[in-house]
């Protein structure tokens, strides 16, 4: 979790408290403690459903949303079969802070994030996709890209899957830049 996302966050919190919205502070705090919890609560190298990933992503989002208004705007596409697959636990909140570092805050219209995943053959397909600059357009990164929050999500990756995942980044057409994994499908164990 990026220290400069908890500053503003508690920066933002502090002014609605000063212009007298207790209602939408109070909601702010809420999610930030619903979500610290559960990066608290969840080991990175731990697996977790998709659909717990995306609700986890949402309170971080909400929270960001805030932040951004309507500069931020969000798309999610998550097929059924794949809600119940199981992937490493806060793998996508990384990419997508990385969108809204390089993409959004910089855009003064800001720009969009579209968050997907779905089950193909024997694999599980996460992307996250950003209407911004794009990764050769970005300032001080270099082209082969990612700083360090794509880097850690790499290292993870390979530690848990080995060769039996791929990272990539691309572009997204006419501009931006377009994250895909693709790990091996495992899905949620049901109790018998």
């Amino acid at each position: 979790l990026n220290p400069h996302f908890l500053f503003n966050t508690l920066n933002a919190i502090s002014t609605l408290v000063l212009d007298h919205n207790a209602e939408l502070a109070n909601t702010m705090l809420t999610r930030l403690s619903r979500f610290l919890r559960y990066s608290l609560d969840n080991d990175p190298m731990q697996k977790v459903t998709v659909a717990t990933e995306v609700e986890a992503l949402k309170l971080y989002l909400d929270i960001e949303k805030v932040r951004f208004e309507e500069r931020l705007q969000l798309f999610f596409d998550i097929d059924p079969p794949a809600r119940s697959a199981l992937m490493p636990s806060l793998l996508l909140q990384p990419l997508v802070e990385n969108s809204i570092k390089y993409a959004i805050s910089v855009a003064i219209g800001g720009g969009s994030i579209a968050v997907s995943a779905r089950v193909a053959g024997d694999e599980l397909v996460l992307t996250v996709a950003d209407d911004g600059p794009g990764l050769d357009q970005r300032p001080g990164k270099p082209q082969q890209g990612g700083g360090v929050g794509l880097a850690n999500c790499r290292e993870r990756l390979r530690e848990i899957y080995g060769k039996q995942q791929s990272f990539r980044l691309g572009k997204t057409e006419p501009h931006g830049l377009t994250i895909t994994i693709r790990l091996p499908l495992e899905l949620e164990s049901t109790p018998t």
